[in-house]
């Protein structure tokens, strides 16, 4: 089983059992928003973290093997046209370099892991309309010279 058919058995298992990624990713033991993104093929997830989200499923040990499975990280699309995907390539358009230049100043000359790193998805309520709380949270990694 490839990544595209597990995230397609996920997907139909979570809407007939009227999961949330929440609920999914408490049984597998992780947060939410690594747990989504293993599922959406992205990243894998070890044995024991990956039966029991298959088992809350109530999906066979072919999904847990590919879950486990290392992902090959590819992007189909030169820009997204999903609104949601669209905005996220929006922001770093507008402020990758402001992004860029802040991290330098605050660091040095490096980059901000996409491994060593956490993300966390919030709400929060507004009168004026509820407001997105993203906290992505990286290691810094300095360039080395040799």
């Amino acid at each position: 089983m490839n990544k595209v058919e597990m995230c397609e058995a996920i997907m139909q298992a979570k809407k007939a059992k009227g999961l949330t990624w929440e609920t999914i990713a408490k049984a597998a033991g992780l947060a939410p928003e690594y747990v989504t993104s293993a599922c959406l093929g992205m990243n894998h997830l070890e044995k024991e973290n990956a039966d029991p989200l298959v088992e809350k499923l109530g999906l066979g040990p072919e999904i847990s093997r590919a879950l486990q499975a290392f992902p090959h990280k590819k992007w189909d699309q030169m820009v997204p046209t999903d609104p949601v995907i669209y905005r996220w390539y929006e922001i770093v358009g507008v402020y990758g370099e402001t992004i860029k230049e802040l991290i330098h100043e605050k660091f040095g000359d490096g980059i901000m892991s996409a491994i060593d790193f956490t993300m966390k998805i919030d709400k929060e309520e507004n009168p004026a309309g509820d407001r997105v709380v993203v906290t992505l949270n990286g290691k810094f990694l300095p360039y080395k010279s040799w």
